[in-house]
C-alpha cells in the first residue's frame, strides 16, 4: 500500500467537512463548485491523495445534473473511495448545496480546517476555520 506524505506511527484519522452552493443545476456548475470546495479542503489541510481514506458527498434535492464525485476524479482522486448521497430535504433549507465529509490520515497534532464557501458559510458560521 502506498503511503502518503504523513508517514510514521504518529498519525491518526481525521475528518473535515465543507459545503458550497452551486449557481444552477447544471453539470458544469456542480463540478466547478465541488472542485472549488475540494481544492479548499486539500489546500487548507495540506492533503495528499495517498493520505485520504474516503470522501462522502451530499447534494440537496434540487441538484441532479451531475455527481459531485466526478469533480474529485477530475482532481486526481482516483484511488479514494467516493460516495454521493441526498441531503435530507428540510423545508426552508438552503438550496443547491453540495456538502462533503473527507476522511484522511495526518499527524496527531494536525488541526483540521473545514471549508464553507460563499453563501454556504451561513451553514456553519460557528466554525472560525470555515471562513
Amino acid at each position: 500500500m502506498e503511503r502518503g506524505k504523513y508517514e510514521g506511527p504518529e498519525q491518526r484519522l481525521f475528518a473535515v467537512r465543507g459545503a458550497v452552493q452551486a449557481e444552477v443545476n447544471e453539470a458544469d456548475a456542480i463540478l466547478d463548485a465541488t472542485e472549488e470546495l475540494l481544492r479548499a479542503l486539500i489546500d487548507r489541510n495540506r492533503l495528499d491523495p495517498a493520505d485520504m481514506v474516503s470522501c462522502l458527498f451530499t447534494t440537496t434535492d434540487d441538484l441532479d445534473a451531475e455527481f459531485p464525485a466526478v469533480a474529485a476524479r477530475r482532481l486526481g482522486l482516483d484511488s479514494v473511495p467516493l460516495l454521493c448521497c441526498r441531503e435530507i430535504p428540510v423545508p426552508g433549507s438552503m438550496p443547491r448545496v453540495i456538502r462533503v465529509m473527507l476522511h484522511f490520515y495526518a499527524p496527531v497534532g494536525h488541526s483540521p480546517a473545514h471549508a464553507y464557501i460563499g453563501e454556504a458559510q451561513k451553514l456553519r458560521a460557528d466554525l472560525e476555520a470555515a471562513q
